[in-house]
């Protein structure tokens, strides 16, 4: 089976596998490079087990994993994490537990793709964790983050940045985008910022002075 590197003390992201649409092996493979734990909700294990991935750990109240004392033992050893709490998703719950054992980041994949009401509660609870968990959810398509109130990162010329806001997003600033926003705000359900782009190779800057904005760079598959 696939594994990855070991990094003590929690110094990069931990790797959490929901169970929606699968994302590229190369891409999953990328981030098992660096990923020192890596946390399947109990869902998305038999299709991990049948990609030959190691896990660390599988969480979940294991209902509607079929057949799962199989896929458990092959993937030894394992912790399993049993989390029956019908008032949180499978994601919140895992979640959770990396607080609990002192991570500071992660990152989701095949949480997208599938059911949109999944899609909107998992890309929510990017922002329900924020100051306590940087979350980054992946797919083949993009990558998708909160910004702190100021944000500047160096994009090639014609990479495709979409703002999002989570509710009402104010104060908001750019440099070197294609479409700039001076001052302006953004809410969901009025106005949006998505298909923007990095209006030439060099530093895009982004600030706001209130709300909760999200960051998807967005790609084809033939550019990832």
């Amino acid at each position: 089976m696939s594994s990855h590197h070991i990094v003590r003390d929690k110094q990069e992201p931990a790797l959490m596998v929901a169970n929606g649409a699968a994302c590229s092996e190369e891409l999953i493979g990328q981030l098992l490079e660096w990923s020192p734990f890596v946390l399947a909700l109990d869902g998305a294990l038999p299709r991990l087990h049948q990609l030959g991935i190691k896990v660390d750990a599988v969480l979940g109240d294991f209902d509607s994993m079929p057949d799962n004392a199989r896929h458990v033992e092959a993937q030894q050893p394992i912790k399993v994490i049993h989390a029956p709490d019908q008032n949180k998703t499978d994601l919140e719950k895992g979640l959770d537990y990396l607080l609990a054992e002192g991570h500071h980041a992660v990152n989701v994949v095949w949480a997208t793709g599938r059911r949109a009401d999944h899609n909107l509660a998992n890309l929510s609870n990017v922002v329900k964790y924020a100051g306590r968990l940087q979350i980054n959810v992946l797919d083949d398509y993009s990558r998708i983050y909160q910004l702190p109130s100021y944000f500047k990162k160096w994009y090639p010329a014609g990479s495709i940045l979409s703002l999002v806001p989570i509710g009402r997003v104010e104060g908001i600033t750019t440099h070197n985008l294609r479409y700039p926003l001076l001052g302006e705000s953004l809410e969901l359900g009025v106005r949006i910022g998505t298909s923007n782009e990095a209006a030439s190779e060099g530093w895009v800057e982004i600030t706001h002075k209130s709300g909760h904005l999200l960051l998807m760079e967005c790609f084809d598959r033939d550019q990832a």
